[in-house]
């Protein structure tokens, strides 16, 4: 129809091309595998996203075609990030933290032709090269051109040096081709893998961007300390490009003084990870806090798991603004924010702080809804339901797996998996994963909530809560409890604790404490391992 605005596709080089004209000078940073400090610009940046564009085009790399990534946050990687999507390729990143035979499984199942390496992880990656079928080149990166490679790998370095950036051509892909590729964590059958539109990803950094999701602009310094092998670092390394954001990357050092020696010496406004990094960080506070001095108001978005109330307590003391968000791989991946309504900006603290423990509203663009056992439920925060989304940057199906097709509805909404109840004013409070909700006696248990509880008490470190058998009420919970060190507590403790809190019925059974929770490549409990490790256990007959 004549008079319309004009056909202008979204897409990754749109990105790429602002940050190139608008924001040549901003500094890009990398803490090195030697901890050394690498720095760069935006116009260093794009230079050589250009030229491994270049490189992988002379490599014969085909549009649609899978290039994977193995390697940690850094510089290489915000090339690649955006170096493959100018050649047609999908971006593919593999996650180093898991098992060699899921990595084979994934790259196989991907069809990954082209695979990008940390030289530091080649140990890792051979441990399942040989096993990729279709594997057409391996390329090492490394700080330094690498003279050491073994036969059969190309030198990343020496890749860009023998390509001319004016024969660079900007791409202008089509908005709904695939430009990048996660896998799931696979907590339940195989991993699946999850395709990204050039659309997708423009709209959700847009979005992300905006002052009521992360509010992130040009005057932050922003550290994405989730991996960029995990659901694209939450979008945070296309988002920070697109409003000219300086971006500091961490490499392999993820312990918390090495993240709070980056913190404060590059000046950091922004940063995002999972709650064990953020528990990591707070107890290092704790022990020295005149130790680090931090920009004031830094903001800690954190996801994969609810950080507990106490561990945003703790770290507001110390200045620091922990904000809640939730999201999937299947949802590329922002879902939620829990950035403080203004209809709370004048109540108490203590109500404050409960809604900042909630996963909070649907980012613009993102449609949510509960289903209950006997139909949608109502917004009044307190009717359980499973959460189903929609949106912009949903996925509609996995990659080539007809397994898991029931997770998507007639109506286009992807079932999550998380139960959940949804207030008036459109915030979600996680109350489990369906297979981790607790039914004793026809009523629903959280584990979340009694984790997060405990997870309050000062000598508590984590705090994981499980169903066990029960003969009379079905399943009761078992809390599985790891202290601080040097820390003390006994069960009669935590359960006087708890008391206040909960319902009677709704208490732990049982307190065991433990050495460790496990959890799974991107930092969540791995209850399924606790539950077969307690598969035998007996409840023991006593009342706190």
């Amino acid at each position: 129809m004549n008079g319309l605005i004009m056909d202008y596709q979204l897409n990754i080089p749109l990105i790429m091309k602002r940050a190139e004209t608008v924001y040549a000078d901003k500094e890009i940073v990398t803490r090195l595998p030697d901890k050394s400090i690498h720095r760069y610009t935006y116009a260093d940046f794009v230079k050589r996203a250009k030229k491994l564009t270049l490189a992988l085009q002379k490599l014969g790399v085909q549009p649609g075609e899978r290039i994977g990534t193995f390697c940690w946050n850094n510089y290489h990687h915000l090339e690649a990030y955006f170096g493959i999507p100018g050649a047609g390729g999908v971006l593919h990143t593999l996650n180093l933290r898991l098992s060699p035979d899921e990595l084979t499984y994934i790259s196989n199942h991907a069809e990954d032709r082209v695979v990008i390496v940390d030289k530091v992880l080649l140990p890792l990656f051979e441990k399942f090269k040989d096993n990729i079928a279709g594997l057409r080149h391996v390329i090492v990166a490394a700080p330094e051109p690498s003279e050491d490679l073994a036969e059969g790998y190309l030198d990343y370095e020496k890749l860009l040096a023998e390509q001319d950036e004016k024969d660079f051509v900007y791409a202008d892909p089509q908005e709904n081709e695939a430009v990048a590729m996660c896998y799931t964590s696979g907590t339940t059958g195989r991993p699946k893998g999850v395709l990204y539109s050039h659309r997708a990803i423009v709209l959700h950094s847009l979005t992300a961007a905006s002052t009521s999701v992360m509010a992130m602009s040009e005057s932050d310094t922003v550290v994405p300390v989730v991996p960029m092998f995990h659901a694209n670092a939450w979008g945070i390394p296309f988002t920070a490009t697109l409003v000219g954001a300086k971006q500091v990357f961490p490499g392999q050092y993820l312990d918390g003084e090495s993240l709070l020696d980056l913190l404060e010496k590059e000046k950091v406004t922004f940063t995002a990870g999972v709650p064990t990094i953020w528990l990591g960080i707070s107890i290092a506070l704790d022990k020295q806090p005149d130790r680090w001095k931090l920009v004031n108001g830094l903001r800690m978005v954190v996801g994969g798991s609810a950080a507990p109330e106490a561990l945003i307590r703790n770290l507001d003391k110390h200045n620091l603004k922990v904000i809640q968000a939730w999201g999937m791989t299947e949802m590329a991946p922002l879902g939620t924010m829990a950035n403080l309504p203004s209809y709370l900006l004048d109540s108490p603290s203590d109500e404050q702080y409960a809604y900042r423990s909630l996963q909070g509203t649907p980012a613009p663009l993102i449609e949510i809804r509960g289903r209950g056992e006997e139909g949608f439920i109502p917004w009044d925060g307190q009717a359980l339901g499973e959460l189903e989304v929609r949106g912009a940057w949903v996925a509609s199906a996995y990659y080539n797996s007809p397994e898991g097709a029931d997770r998507f509805t007639e109506d286009g909404f992807f079932r999550t998996g998380d139960i959940v109840a949804i207030d008036p004013h459109g915030c979600i409070r996680i109350a489990d994963r369906s297979k981790d909700l607790i039914k004793s006696g026809g009523e629903w248990i959280s584990s979340v909530d009694l984790e997060n509880a405990l997870m309050g008490h000062p000598a508590v470190a984590e705090a994981a809560v499980i169903a066990i058998a029960h003969p009379k009420w079905q399943e009761r919970p078992l809390a599985l409890v790891v202290l601080k060190e040097g820390e003390t507590a006994s069960v009669n403790e935590l359960m006087t604790f708890l008391q206040p809190r909960f319902a009677k019925w709704s208490l732990p059974d049982n307190i065991e404490f433990i050495e460790a929770i496990p959890r799974t490549s991107t930092g969540k409990f791995m209850k399924a391992a606790l539950r077969t490790r307690f598969k035998d256990y007996t409840l023991p007959n006593v009342e706190f």
